[in-house]
This record gives structure tokens, C-alpha cells and sequence, in this order.
């Protein structure tokens, strides 16, 4: 029920105690593991859903980043939906829905219907993120806050260690749609315990316009440029009329979406916030770093299973080391962030993500396990340093009540970016194996000694003429997406370091006094300060 102007305040929510709140925690953080997991458990899965389904690994890429756009779009609308129904009637149904879409995801039988249904479950999951947090700190009394949000953090983390490890168990031992089925227990748990905990605590509701021709524009613009991005390598990018069509709809949807924002009383996403230097820089640097981040994150486990020989599982453990230090550090990190300056501390970030593409670009098919983990380990520790710091610049600067805004567009742009960098990121791996074999082929002509010497041992062991031309193609691919994949990383290294320059325009942020320590520090990350913006 909608209250009254003349209704009194509502009184203070009491902390939960006891069982209740060991309860209440585990709910939450089971909906926000289930979140995040979803998000990483299919990137080693790619290989077996696009097998399955009848389409390359490149359109399998869709599932990934399908999801991200959707989820994109949906995080600025928290605040709005959650005073329209309240924090745990939305938090609620989003874990149904979510647990919904999963089931139909590992149920469909076409890419064309597994996009689709991700879609939907990015659209849902949107908000549960940040409401977990929200509905935590509401828990627990703001004396013990920050071991709440601790708790919370780790939740966060562990998740994407777990993803890769489980999804390439369950694609291996079982099929690709467990990954998706295993979120129907999962949710069921986690909403009955959250109404059961929570529905005598919803937040006060009432009616507040929202942008509709804004938020129209946003899902055009995003929309079509994703769909062109991920289209247009199979469609020939611009000779095709329908990429044309796509990105004459997206260049045109996203100028009259910035005149609208720019002009509205009530806008979807504020733009105005990108004239404060701060915001600007922070936000494009951690986006762009992102960006590079997730795509580099979808190649590596894509190449170890089609040009390797690894299987998901094996895929898994080369990417799961990443958390190690992630979970080490973090916790220093949030303390030091208000000490150190979140500049230097994003410098270093770069410095090691830029180390590590390096080292990943000297990969050859000859590389073992052991030299694949060692850069996977490192990049854990640019990972501690890099969201928190970047956030505290982004963030640095603005009013308390336009920070729900500014996370919401920042979180809003750095998603988007990670699933277009994937689509880019793939698309430019594609293009670069294509270069590379072509220069592989060119000596390799049926007259030539090495030819002729691979003909005859493959002939000596029973292959047919056809089967010797199709082994030795398949060599030479195997070296040609290696080096592609190596001049990706190399690529994507240095422009980490680039960004560098690009953090260094922005001020660094005051140091905080103790009472407001603790305000600062859960809008220090990019998932803390969008609960600040379902709250308001």
C-alpha cells in the first residue's frame, strides 16, 4: 500500500538476532552467490553449448554477453522498482524469475532460444545484487556493518573461483544445462528464507514517474549495437545491410537517448554526472579495464578447450587460481584505500594486468599447466587493487544523494563494456587466426619438402589423402588462433598501461573522517554503491 504524505515516519528497522540472522545472511548470500556464479559459470561451458547446439564457439559467446547487456540495462532501474514494490517483494520475485529463466535456459534446444531466455535472466537478476545489500546492512546493527559487508564481499569473490571450477565439472560429468538448473535448488532455498525472514521488514513504498522514453531508447541504442557487434563478423560487418541497418539504428537511438537524458526531469541515468572530472575518468577507466579484462577472460578458457586439448574442467582449474590472492588482498585493500591513494593503487592494478597479458602473450601450444597458472595467480592481486580504488575515485567528490545515481551509471557502463569487449575480443581473435594461417599456408604448397615430409609420416599411419589434408589444416589453425590469441593479450597489455595515464586526470579523493568511514567504504565498490541506490 502506497503511504500517505500525512502518514508518519516509519520507525527504525530492528536488527535481526540469533537464528534469524545467521538465517537471514545465508539467504542473501546464497541469492548473491547463485548471481555472481552464473556470471562466470558459463565461460568454460562455451565450447560444450555451442557443440551441442550446432554453432561455432564465437556464437556461443552470445550466452555470455546476451546476459551481461540485459543485466546492463536493468541495474539503473533498482531504485525505481524497488520503491515501487519494496526491497524484499522485488528482491523476492527476482530470485524466482532468475531461478525461471535458468530452468528455461538449460532447457533450450537453439542458441536463438538460449539467448533469449539469457536475456530474461539478465533482466531479472539486475536487482539482486544490490538489494542483498541492502536488506544485509538492514540486518545487522550498524556497529557490526562492516563485518557484514565482509561477509558479504567474500561471497562476491569466492563466486567466481567456484564458477569456472563447477561449470567445467558439471559440462564434463554431466551436460551444459546442470549449470543452469543447479540455480532452481539454489532459489528455492533462497526465497522461501528471505520471505519467511523478511516480509514483515519491507521498505516503505510509493509512486515515482520513470523515463519510459528514455529507458526505451537505452534497451535501442545498447541492444543494437551489441547485436551488431556480435553479428557482424558471420554477416561481413558493413557489407551486409542489416549490420548497416543496426548501426544506423544505434548511432541515431543513442544521440537523441543523450538529448533526452540531457533534457528530462526524472532521467533514467544521469548524464550531467560525466562533466565532474572524476566520474568521468574513473568511470572510463574502470570500464575500459574491465572491458579488456572480461574478453581476455572468455579467450583464454576458449582456447585451452578447442586448440589445447583441455576439457572444461581442466579449463576450469587454470582459471580458478585467480581468487587466491583477490581474497587475500581485498580485505587490505578496503582498509588502506581511505590511507593509500587510490590512484597509485589503480597504477599497480594496471601495471600487473599489463604483466600478465604479457606473460600470456608468450603462450605457444607447447605451454604447459604450470606456465598457464602462474599468470592466472598474478592477476589475482591486480584484481584487489583494481575495483575498490577505482570506485573511490569515481565516487570521489559527489553529495550523498547523487551517489546512488553515479553508481548506478557506472555500474550501468563498466557491464556493458565487459560484454562488448567480449564480442570485440572474439570477433578480433577470429580475424587475426584468419591472417595468421593464411601466412602459415603460403610455404606450405604441395610441392614443397615440408609438405611433403608431414604427407608421408601421416600417410605411413593410415590417413587417407583427405584425413592427411584435414590433420594438417588442423595443425596449422592450432597455431594460428595461438598466436592470434597471443597478439590479443599483447594487444590488450598495452593498453592497460595507457590507461594508466588516463586515472592520473582525475583528482585524488579526500581522506575520510571517521564518522563517515563507514559510508564511504560500502560505496567503495561498484556492487556496494548500487545498494545505496536501491535504497534510495
Amino acid at each position: 500500500m502506497t503511504q500517505s504524505p500525512t502518514q508518519s515516519a516509519p520507525k527504525p528497522i530492528e536488527p535481526l538476532q540469533g537464528m534469524e540472522l545467521l538465517l537471514g545472511t545465508l539467504s542473501l548470500s546464497l541469492a548473491t552467490f547463485m548471481n555472481v556464479l552464473d556470471s562466470s559459470i558459463a565461460n568454460v561451458s562455451i565450447p560444450g553449448i555451442s557443440g551441442d547446439l550446432g554453432v561455432s564457439p564465437s556464437q556461443g559467446t552470445w550466452v555470455i554477453t546476451s546476459f551481461g547487456v540485459a543485466n546492463a540495462i536493468s541495474v539503473p532501474l533498482t531504485g525505481w522498482l524497488t520503491q515501487r514494490f519494496g526491497a524484499v517483494r522485488l528482491f523476492t520475485l527476482s530470485i524466482l524469475l532468475f531461478m525461471l529463466t535458468s530452468f528455461l535456459c538449460g532447457f533450450a534446444s537453439s542458441i536463438e532460444a538460449l539467448v533469449l531466455f539469457r536475456v530474461f535472466q539478465g533482466l531479472v537478476a539486475g536487482p539482486m545484487i544490490p538489494l542483498s545489500q541492502t536488506l544485509l546492512l538492514s540486518s545487522y546493527p550498524k556497529a557490526k556493518a562492516g563485518m557484514a559487508l565482509a561477509l558479504w564481499g567474500m561471497t562476491t569473490l569466492v563466486a567466481p573461483v567456484v564458477g569456472p571450477l563447477l561449470g567445467g565439472w558439471i559440462t564434463d560429468n554431466f551436460s551444459w544445462p546442470w549449470i543452469f538448473y543447479i540455480n532452481v535448488p539454489v532459489g528455492i532455498i533462497a526465497a522461501a528464507l528471505t520471505w519467511i525472514l523478511y516480509r514483515k521488514r519491507e521498505t516503505p513504498i510509493q509512486k515515482r514517474p520513470i523515463d519510459s522514453v528514455g529507458l526505451s531508447l537505452l534497451f535501442i541504442w545498447v541492444g543494437s549495437l551489441q547485436l551488431m557487434l556480435d553479428k557482424g563478423k558471420e554477416l561481413d560487418w558493413f557489407n551486409s545491410s542489416t549490420i548497416v541497418v543496426l548501426g544506423v539504428l544505434a548511432l541515431v537511438s543513442f544521440i537523441v537517448f543523450l538529448v533526452w537524458e540531457l533534457t528530462d526531469e526524472h532521467p533514467v541515468v544521469d548524464l550531467k554526472l560525466f562533466a565532474k572530472p572524476n566520474f568521468i575518468f574513473g568511470c572510463l577507466s574502470l570500464s575500459i579495464a574491465y572491458g579488456l579484462f572480461f574478453g581476455n577472460l572468455v579467450i583464454l578458457p576458449l582456447w585451452l578447450q578447442q586448440w589445447m586439448g583441455y576439457t572444461a574442467t581442466t579449463a576450469g582449474m587454470a582459471l580458478a587460481p585467480v581468487g587466491f590472492f583477490a581474497i587475500l588482498l581485498t580485505p587490505l585493500v578496503g582498509k588502506k584505500v581511505n590511507v593509500w591513494d587510490p590512484r597509485v593503487m589503480a597504477t599497480v592494478a594496471f601495471i600487473l594486468f599489463a604483466l600478465v597479458l604479457w606473460m600470456r602473450s608468450h603462450f605457444s601450444t607447447q605451454s604447459t599447466f604450470e606456465i598457464i597458472l602462474i599468470p592466472t595467480l598474478i592477476q589475482g592481486a591486480a584484481l584487489a587493487l583494481f575495483f575498490i580504488p577505482l570506485t573511490t575515485v569515481t565516487l570521489a567528490g559527489l553529495p550523498p544523494e547523487r551517489i546512488p545515481a553515479a553508481a548506478g551509471l557506472s555500474n550501468f557502463v563498466r557491464i556493458t563494456a565487459g560484454a562488448m569487449g567480449t564480442s570485440i575480443a572474439t570477433t578480433l581473435w577470429e580475424q587475426r587466426a584468419a591472417l595468421h594461417h593464411a601466412h602459415l599456408v603460403e610455404p606450405l604448397n604441395q610441392g614443397s619438402g615440408a609438405m611433403a615430409q608431414a604427407s608421408a609420416e601421416l600417410a605411413r599411419l593410415g590417413l587417407s589423402p583427405t584425413q592427411i589434408l584435414a590433420q594438417i589444416n588442423r595443425l596449422i589453425d592450432q597455431q594460428a588462433y595461438t598466436r592470434a590469441a597471443d597478439d590479443i593479450f599483447l594487444a590488450s597489455g598495452w593498453i592497460f598501461l595507457a590507461l594508466i595515464g588516463l586515472i592520473w586526470f582525475a583528482q585524488r579523493p579526500s581522506k575520510m573522517t571517521s564518522p563517515t568511514k563507514g559510508k564511504a567504504t560500502s560505496a567503495l565498490d561498484e556492487s556496494n554503491a548500487s545498494a545505496q541506490a536501491s535504497a534510495h
